[in-house]
């Protein structure tokens, strides 16, 4: 389990986030070490980001189900820096969708700029299914990304979606076969990193900031709609119907 660090050339940094038994899935402290990593390149010389899952079956799921399921503001925080989900941000981001993307998987590639995936890649927001509130930016940014009736279909409907669904609403910008995925993601920062870093960095800042001050000013009701869900007969449910692999029955 473990977030690594690569280079390609000087230029270029690619994060890979690898718990390949778990699709991927994100521990705690595999969200902080994301969130390091954030800091550590927005400072360094790196002009552009690559993204992606290890494997072949999962860009990630989001947070891993099975370990802490606490949900405090310093937790809210910590999850909010991973994800990027209020703060600008100014290098920019390519996300390599190698396979599933799912729940907070989707809503961290919904802070990349640049999105590309496998054919075999499913996109969804499951987390009504199992009663967890989606408070990791997708209520927001969905919304402004795809539009309000696709958004709300995914966030309301629980359903995933195939690459090609994904490229059609503009959620991916295509679909690439699977061994061509990273040359395309390489080759695209390439273009990127070939131009004036301060002026791609000042439209990224920019373009960032505006969405993360969007979400930043409802981050008080994500948190009591979030405490909401989990305080409620609902929540012991769907996540024991999630961790014995069965439907939940909500009374």
């Amino acid at each position: 389990m473990e977030i690594r660090l690569a280079r390609h050339g000087q230029h270029i940094a690619i994060v890979t986030i690898d718990n390949q038994p778990r699709l991927n899935a994100m521990t705690r402290q595999m969200m902080v070490e994301l969130g390091r990593l954030w800091d550590e390149l927005e400072r360094d010389a790196c002009r552009c980001i690559i993204l992606t899952g290890a494997g072949e079956r999962a860009f990630t799921v989001g947070a891993d189900v099975s370990g802490d399921l606490s949900a405090g503001p310093e937790i809210a925080l910590m999850v909010n820096h991973a994800l990027l989900k209020t703060e600008p941000y100014s290098k920019p981001i390519i996300a390599a969708v190698n396979g599933d993307c799912i729940g907070g998987g989707l809503e961290l590639m919904l802070s990349t700029d640049i999105r590309a995936a496998a054919p075999t890649a499913r996109f969804g927001l499951t987390e009504v299914k199992w009663s967890i509130y989606p408070f990791g930016g997708s209520t927001i940014k969905l919304i402004q990304q795809i539009g309000y009736v696709h958004a709300m279909d995914l966030l309301l409907t629980a359903r995933l979606i195939s690459a090609e669904q994904a490229a059609g609403l503009g959620l991916v910008n295509r679909v690439v076969p699977a061994g061509e995925l990273m040359g395309w993601a390489i080759e695209t920062a390439e273009m990127i990193a070939a131009n004036s870093p301060s002026a791609v960095q000042a439209v990224k800042r920019q373009v960032s900031a505006t969405i993360a001050d969007h979400a930043l000013s409802r981050e008080a009701l994500e948190q009591e709609l979030g405490d909401a869900v989990r305080a409620s007969p609902d929540f012991a449910e769907g996540i024991a119907a999630f961790r014995e692999k069965r439907k939940p029955r909500y009374e």
